[in-house]
């Protein structure tokens, strides 16, 4: 069987472990960018390139020849797909529905940017409509899938970890003890949790709270949170060095989201055997094994200042914690098995028979 899997530039990194299992279970995968396949010509300008098939995704699907694409976004690459004729595998990592309700409402405020968010809704639709295989990315977005779509073949498929990838190394220059967050602000249903931190750094003036990471929602909270010396920016982080880097100086790990799927950020952490506290909010109590990681509810802020208070005191339990974390991700978020489970799913819904 073929798989080509066709994401944004950026995943290669997180996606060539599960490619590398694949291959061993004898499937041979590719590999690209779904937003290479457009030259320079006019009709590959904004807009306009959806009215054509470039020939670059001809040449890949010539040369290739793939069973079965996956692909992260339900986007123009994806209609491509579906016109010719191949199977289409969607991996939900987000709720589109909440996100674009969200986007109405923040960025797309113009008649612009409706129009354009419309036709991204009318595509994605389709892309959901006629895919063979729907995988959102934990249990709780597997519900709110079904929710549109009950008549599609549809199972959680969590992404993997490279353990090996994640090991302790020189530390960054901060001050302790010390909290971090690893984090976007690019929706702001997310983001604005953050702002509950305002109350937990008044409350505790000697610990130091790191934020890496970066986005359009960046200013609001950065100028909210600025306010107090015990707040500090990093900006984004390149990946994987300078955040392996991260996480070996910082003593807590936090993850402060007003909504979330399965972020990534639990899993690195975790193989770096941090003790881990987060809000309980969407797909993160998937993540974690809840006899030591602290959930905390939505705008909680006191249980913010209990949590942080008491593992910071506790030396004993940052490790403990830190220990079972890694333990819990090696067993159930390993590449190895997360392939398999692939490979499982497909042949309950009969894809590789049917091709």
């Amino acid at each position: 069987m073929k798989l080509l899997i066709a994401v944004d530039k950026s995943r290669f990194s997180y996606l060539k472990p599960f490619a590398n299992e694949l291959s061993k279970l004898g499937i041979d995968c590719l590999i690209v960018d779904d937003l290479a396949i457009y030259d320079n010509s006019i009709f590959d300008k904004k807009y306009l390139r959806w009215l054509k098939t470039p020939n670059k995704f001809k040449q890949i699907i010539v040369d290739f020849k793939p069973d079965l694409v996956f692909t992260e976004r339900t986007s123009h690459f994806g209609l491509l797909v579906l016109k010719a004729k191949i199977p289409l595998c969607i991996f939900l990592r987000g709720d589109p529905w909440a996100e674009s309700e969200l986007a109405k409402k923040t960025i797309h405020t113009s008649k612009i940017n409706r129009l354009e968010l419309w036709i991204k809704e009318r595509i994605a639709q389709k892309c959901f409509r006629d895919s063979t295989l729907i995988l959102p990315i934990c249990k709780y977005l597997e519900n709110i899938t079904r929710q549109h779509y009950p008549e599609k073949n549809i199972a959680t498929f969590y992404q993997g970890i490279d353990l090996l990838e994640w090991y302790q190394t020189d530390q960054m220059d901060i001050k302790h003890p010390c909290v971090g967050l690893l984090q976007g602000a690019w929706i702001w249903g997310k983001t604005k949790e953050m702002l509950t931190l305002t109350k937990v750094m008044e409350a505790m003036p000697h610990v130091t709270f790191y934020w890496a990471g970066d986005g359009p929602y960046r200013e609001k909270i950065f100028t909210s949170l600025s306010r107090h010396k015990n707040f500090k920016w990093l900006g984004p982080l390149s990946y994987p060095d300078k955040v392996r880097e991260y996480l070996s100086s910082i003593d807590i790990y936090a993850l402060v989201s007003g909504m979330d799927m399965a972020p990534h950020t639990i899993l690195e952490a975790s193989a770096m055997r941090k003790p881990i506290i987060a809000t309980n909010v969407g797909g993160i109590p998937e993540l974690v094994n809840s006899n030591t990681v602290d959930l905390i509810k939505v705008g909680d802020y006191q249980e913010w200042i209990n949590k942080i208070t008491l593992l910071l005191r506790d030396t004993k339990k940052q490790k403990q914690m830190g220990d079972v974390a890694y333990g819990f991700v090696k067993d159930e978020f390993c590449w190895e098995g997360i392939a398999k489970r692939f490979v499982k799913i497909i042949d309950s819904f009969g894809i590789r028979s049917n091709r």
